[in-house]
C-alpha cells in the first residue's frame, strides 16, 4: 500500500489505479533519477546544440566572406585584363601611325619607280607618258 501513497499524484483513472501494482512504477523510482541525469544531460544537449548552431552560422559567415573574397579577386582580374587589353590596342594604334606614312612614302617611291621605268621603257614621248598613267592606274 505504500504504493498508493507514493503515487497518488499520478493522474490515473480508479479503474487502471487498481489494476496496477508498485512493481509496474518501479520505472517511476527511477525515472526521477534519470529525469536529474536527464536535466543535466539536456543541459549539456543544448550548449551542444549552440555549440553547433555558432558553428554552422560561424562556417556559414567565412563561406559568405570567401565567396565576397573570391568575387572581388574576380573583379579585379576583369579589370586588369581589360586595362591590359587597352594598352594593348593603344600601342599597336600607335605603332601603326607610325608606320602608315612610311609605307605610303615607300608606295608613292615604288610607283615613281614603275613610272619612271614604263615611260623609258615606252620611250619618252608624250602618248608614252599617257599610256603609262593608264597602266598606272590599271594597277
Amino acid at each position: 500500500m505504500a504504493h498508493v501513497k507514493r503515487f497518488q499524484g499520478i493522474p490515473m483513472s480508479k479503474s487502471l489505479r487498481g489494476l496496477c501494482k508498485e512493481e509496474d512504477y518501479v520505472f517511476l523510482g527511477t525515472s526521477q533519477k534519470t529525469t536529474e541525469e536527464t536535466a543535466e544531460g539536456t543541459g549539456a544537449l543544448k550548449d551542444d546544440r549552440r555549440d553547433q548552431k555558432e558553428e554552422r552560422i560561424r562556417r556559414r559567415l567565412e563561406r559568405e566572406e570567401q565567396d565576397k573574397e573570391r568575387l572581388r579577386e574576380i573583379e579585379e582580374s576583369k579589370k586588369e585584363k581589360e586595362q591590359q587589353w587597352r594598352n594593348h590596342v593603344a600601342e599597336l594604334t600607335s605603332s601603326q601611325e607610325k608606320t602608315l606614312p612610311d609605307r605610303l612614302a615607300r608606295l608613292r617611291r615604288f610607283r615613281e619607280f614603275q613610272r619612271k621605268v614604263l615611260v623609258e621603257e615606252s620611250g619618252e614621248t608624250a602618248e608614252g607618258a599617257t599610256t603609262v598613267n593608264q597602266l598606272l592606274t590599271r594597277m
